[in-house]
């Protein structure tokens, strides 16, 4: 956990910019329909700077990312996803251009085959989102400019995008989502959290 303090420190005065928007089809993802949206956040650090949320404010908002992006897909098989709310930074009012911090968000995924129950990931895959920034927000940081509200939707938006990444390249290199699917293995699995900023 002190590690992921430290990243989250070292992002907190990082930028990235992006669109959030779920217009236009969703990425191929072969049979994959989502089954189990299952989100917990009861082990969740706050970081030193930051707005204080609840367990239940941020279930709520990583549920609804992940069924809006992951509702969209019709395959025939089920997969279910697991995803852990670790830590998190929602920026408060800063001071222009001395110091405008960002929110950030760290969660780990797992993702379950329906069809034998098992894991296709043998170690949860940790996963750490900037929030998406505007031209004013870079200047001014978020925490003036957004409400809580807004910054846990966002983060949670860019996670459940990052997640769709992960897919992705699972099934890329592990056939996911497919009739030759293969499990990740722990040692594929660097158990540190994997940077994704908005796009």
């Amino acid at each position: 956990m002190p590690r992921i303090f430290a990243l989250l420190t070292t992002l907190l005065l990082l930028t990235a910019c992006g669109a959030q928007t779920l217009e236009g089809p969703p990425v191929p993802l072969g049979d994959f329909k989502l089954g189990h949206n299952v989100v917990v956040a009861s082990k969740m650090q706050m970081g030193p700077v930051s707005r204080a949320a609840t367990e239940e404010e941020w279930t709520a908002s990583m549920t609804k990312a992940i069924g809006d992006r992951f509702g969209r897909y019709d395959g025939e098989q089920l997969y279910h996803l697991g995803v852990s709310v670790e830590a998190f930074m929602l920026a408060p009012p800063g001071v222009p251009v001395v110091y405008t911090p960002k929110s950030v968000l760290i969660v780990k995924a797992t993702l379950w085959d329906d069809t034998d129950g098992r894991k296709l990931n043998e170690v949860a895959h940790q996963i750490a989102v900037l929030e998406t920034t505007s031209g004013e927000s870079v200047l001014v940081g978020s925490g003036w400019g957004r409400n809580k509200q807004k910054q846990l939707d966002g983060l949670s938006f860019n996670a459940a995008k990052a997640i769709e990444t992960w897919l992705l390249e699972g099934q890329e290199k592990y056939g996911w989502f497919g009739p030759d699917e293969r499990v990740m293995p722990a040692e594929d699995e660097t158990n540190e959290p994997v940077l994704q900023s908005p796009s």
